[in-house]
């Protein structure tokens, strides 16, 4: 065991967690409890007595998640052990699954993952083909049905808009067709494989005799019923998460996971993680004061040694321009005061349309903040151009990515010809690739184009057997490919600034370091693609890599922690919003203000507005119900007009005094 390791560094109940290691256990970590310290402290305990650490499997949600945890528990344990372990999340573990036991449903290993870009591409296209175009219906309202239905185990027939439903199946036949999946493929045909081949099933219960799920109050019904096929007869599963954190049942989060897990695994230890290492008592208070509203939840109460010298503060605003001049002010005087980075200061909302003023405000003042959900950098054109190409080199039969690059650089194959090729495959049943090597269709095609199609079909034939037959660094390959097809000229050639061309040769060199670092003798391009498309899944923001005031939504802050947090535009039908109003269901809206509350490690101001702007209307606000929750002796409250008079007065008297002085002075 490594010496950063002491048990004797943890508090009682985390102790309890750490050396509590057979049966189900449910680990209730409340915010800033030290969930994280806890989980990996009690995966290295399993190594110290005898575990294997082959059989040891930690599940998380996030890329950055899984590679925080997998960090800690290696500097716990021998090199040996922290290879042999898998630390990963749901959907890499899937992924790991499907590639050796996916051809017991049909098909093959190589199958090709589409991300959400490839399918809102693939979805535009199906829309338009069933008329959807002049309805107006986006890619975006299929995928969340499609997503709502299959997660809860519903088939697209129970979709129940008509249209909707005829995309959604044309877009399941389409992809199966091409050997793709999706994310949520991913969970369901590994939920399915296990379900339904005991031998596979028990292969994998043999492999892993220990399993932690991490943020458990996030896990759908589909990741549940995946994690009752993987735990064996033992039953020895640990769960790790917080119902008063659960806040995406909007995507199909079920909370009933944490709040009934008895009835899943049948008696488990449950053990509270109540001591917050985070917040001050003041925070606390307000926090625990509020969520003690909600019915049905684990009871517990967060405690801290912590005692803050802020009260939390409570700040009603004529409107949004004030309260954005106002927050900002503020944080110059506490940067002058106090030292603070910019880094300690952050800026919630409840939704991403309230940010535009305090953005201008900051602006105006030229401090520098980060916006969580800029581009991502796997949706840059380049990017997408050069993993398209890998793709089909891997699997050529992922129409989405061939038509992609079917005529990228220009080679003669017009926009018309693939469009004929789209409407050919689809009569005849068959992949775009296939089309353009069947000769009945190259025969009804011009002697110029039938020319330019084969010149493309030898292409990726002769590179695709170079990067699967190939000893040759799949770097190397990429470059002569680029080379030969002058796709870096083509790329250069269309920038409008000398600034822009040198952003895409560098993305353009990030994918080459990429395969130069991944690849060694035995390592698949299958593999490779599979890697960068899980590191596409929910980790494009990365908010340790950005500077500045941070300015994020309630539900991205989720995990982290600031000094000092500001919550705007805490208002009845913000938060709560006023669909869950209308709904009657406020209860994940009361959990969100708590996780909004519990991201302040030293200071909170929340604050609300008498008039906001909505779509461009002034409207009336009144401030949100659950403020009326939080006894008022626990918040200092006050109003923007006073604060602004106490200013104008203190600034009154100095220029008196100052006068005053300048007078004796000439005297």
């Amino acid at each position: 065991m490594a010496e950063s390791f002491s048990i004797d560094s943890l508090n009682a109940a985390q102790k309890k967690a750490v050396q509590t290691l057979n049966g189900p256990v449910l680990i209730l970590a409340g915010a800033g409890t030290g969930k994280t310290r806890t989980v990996t402290c009690r995966i290295a305990h399993m190594v110290d007595k005898g575990i294997n650490p082959k059989g040891i499997l930690a599940l998380t949600f996030t890329n950055k998640a899984a590679n925080e945890m997998a960090d800690r528990a290696a500097a716990m344990v021998s090199r040996k052990a922290a290879r042999a372990m898998t630390i990963c999340t749901f959907h890499s573990l899937c992924v790991r699954i499907l590639r050796q036991d996916i051809g017991r449903l049909g098909y093959k290993e190589n199958f090709t993952i589409y991300t959400g870009s490839d399918q809102t591409g693939l979805l535009r296209q199906l829309i338009m083909q069933h008329g959807g175009g002049k309805e107006k219906l986006e890619p975006g309202a299929v995928l969340t049905e499609l997503s709502r239905v299959r997660n809860n185990g519903q088939n697209i027939a129970d979709i129940k808009d008509n249209l909707i439903s005829t995309v959604a199946e044309a877009y399941q036949r389409a992809i199966r067709a091409q050997n793709a999946v999706d994310f949520d493929d991913l969970l369901i045909l590994t939920e399915h494989l296990l379900r339904n081949h005991a031998d596979i099933r028990e292969k994998w219960r043999t492999r892993f005799s220990r399993i932690t799920v991490d943020e458990f109050q996030d896990t759908n019904s589909l990741q549940m019923s995946l994690l009752r096929q993987l735990v064996g007869p033992g039953h020895h599963v640990c769960v790790v998460g917080d119902d008063d954190q659960s806040i995406y049942g909007w995507r199909g989060a079920q909370i009933s996971n944490i709040l009934e897990f008895e009835r899943f695994f049948p008696d488990p230890t449950v053990i509270k993680l109540e001591e917050n290492y985070r917040c001050t008592r003041q925070v606390l208070d307000v926090a625990n004061a509020l969520i003690a509203n909600n019915a049905g939840r684990r009871e517990k109460t967060l405690r801290s040694q912590k005692e803050g010298t802020e009260p939390v503060r409570l700040i009603a605003m004529p409107g949004f321009q004030e309260e954005a001049e106002y927050i900002v002010d503020d944080i110059e005087e506490q940067r002058r005061l106090h030292k603070h980075p910019w880094e300690n200061f952050a800026i919630l909302f409840r939704a991403n349309t309230q940010s535009r003023p305090v953005e201008m405000a900051l602006r105006e003042h030229r401090i520098p903040y980060r916006m969580i959900g800029a581009q991502s950098f796997f949706d840059r054109k380049e990017i997408k151009d050069l993993v398209a190409y890998l793709q089909v080199m891997d699997n050529p039969d992922a129409d989405l990515h061939l038509l992609r690059i079917l005529n990228t650089p220009a080679r003669g194959i017009s926009s018309n010809t693939a469009s004929f090729a789209i409407d050919w495959s689809r009569e005849h049943g068959k992949s775009v690739w296939a089309t353009l090597c069947d000769l009945s269709f190259l025969a009804e095609c011009s002697t110029r184009t039938q020319n330019s199609i084969n010149a493309f079909t030898e292409l990726i034939t002769r590179f695709g057997t170079e990067f699967s037959a190939s000893q040759r660094n799949f770097a190397e390959i990429l470059d002569e490919l680029m080379e030969e097809t002058e796709y870096e000229e083509f790329i250069t050639r269309n920038c409008k600034t000398e600034v822009e061309r040198e952003k895409r040769l560098i993305s353009m060199g990030d994918i080459r370091n990429a395969l130069k670092t991944y690849w060694q003798p035995g390592k698949t391009l299958t593999d490779f693609l599979a890697q960068i498309t899980l590191d596409q899944d929910n980790d494009d923001d990365d908010i340790e890599k950005k500077s500045g005031v941070c300015l994020i939504t309630m539900h991205a802050a989720k995990g982290l922690e600031f000094h000092t947090v500001y919550l705007v535009g805490v208002e009845q039908g913000i938060l709560p919003h006023k669909r869950s109003i209308d709904d009657g269901n406020t209860d994940e809206e009361r959990r969100l203000f708590y996780v909004g509350i519990t991201r302040a490690q030293e200071r909170l101001t929340m604050t609300y507005c008498a008039r906001r702007t909505m779509y461009g209307t002034p409207t009336a606000c009144e401030r949100s119900a659950f403020l009326d929750e939080i006894p008022p002796e626990l918040i200092e409250f006050r109003k923007y007009d006073d604060i602004m008079s106490e200013e104008v007065s203190q600034e009154d008297s100095a220029s008196f005094f100052n006068s005053l002085r300048d007078m004796l002075s000439e005297d």
